[in-house]
């Protein structure tokens, strides 16, 4: 193998992917990849900057005048664009659909494609999202698609933000995930879907070390992982 092994993680909002690919990553002592925070993050500039959510110079503007780090952290990487550490602010569900918005649109994604493929090309890595599997590393060592109820989805979804100190409806956030859902699922460009040969991981009722282990088994069973990295 030219490179170390890339691993990826897609799924729908809430499905415990995130938590799982950094629990992932963090085991295998792999570079983790969030392209979710990066569409979060190009859509938070273009809401600072009022640039609309439409394809035109103003949002090719933008993107030529971007730049985006993501930063590697014990706890949870951190991500700045302008200089500016966004990792708290574009957290939430109504970044969460800024973010879906801004993700069907073809030069935010052609400007972020050739970036994320950059951080993971060297390999071991592990990338989390909605298409890593199907476009921007169809050729993965092992690609998972991350899956839980949507009932299921909402109660964490809705415990994370009432951890953090947002005041949140339970019912709404779930309302929310439904709707992002379809924005997701119906798009044109990159819509979220199973990759043919991706290994379906439903969390409902798992514990993160439960699903984790999931996927660890897989992989040892392909010889990517051997004993405990």
């Amino acid at each position: 193998m030219s490179r170390g092994p890339i691993v990826t993680l897609d799924g729908p909002s809430g499905s415990g992917k995130s938590t799982l690919a950094r629990l992932l990553a963090r085991r295998l002592g792999y570079r983790y990849v969030d392209t979710g925070a990066m569409y979060r993050a190009v859509g938070w500039l273009a809401r600072r900057e009022g640039v609309p959510f439409a394809d035109g110079p103003e949002l090719r503007g933008l993107l030529a005048r971007a730049r985006l780090v993501l930063e590697p952290h014990p706890e949870e990487p951190r991500v700045r664009i302008n200089g500016v550490d966004v990792t708290r602010a574009i957290r939430g569900p109504e970044m969460g659909m800024v973010a879906s918005r801004i993700s069907a649109l073809a030069p935010v994604r052609e400007w972020l494609l050739e970036r994320q493929r950059d951080l993971a090309r060297p390999g071991r890595a592990v990338l989390e999202g909605r298409d890593t599997g199907t476009v921007v590393f169809p050729d993965a060592d092992a690609k998972f698609f991350v899956t839980a109820s949507l009932e299921e989805r909402g109660r964490r979804r809705a415990a994370d933000l009432a951890a953090a100190g947002d005041r949140v409806d339970p019912a709404e956030v779930t309302r929310d995930l439904e709707r992002r859902d379809r924005n997701d699922s119906g798009r044109a460009l990159a819509p979220l879907r199973r990759a043919q040969d991706a290994v379906e991981i439903d969390t409902t009722g798992l514990t993160p070390d439960q699903a984790l282990e999931e996927i660890l088994a897989v992989l040892r069973g392909r010889g990517l992982v051997r004993g405990e990295e």
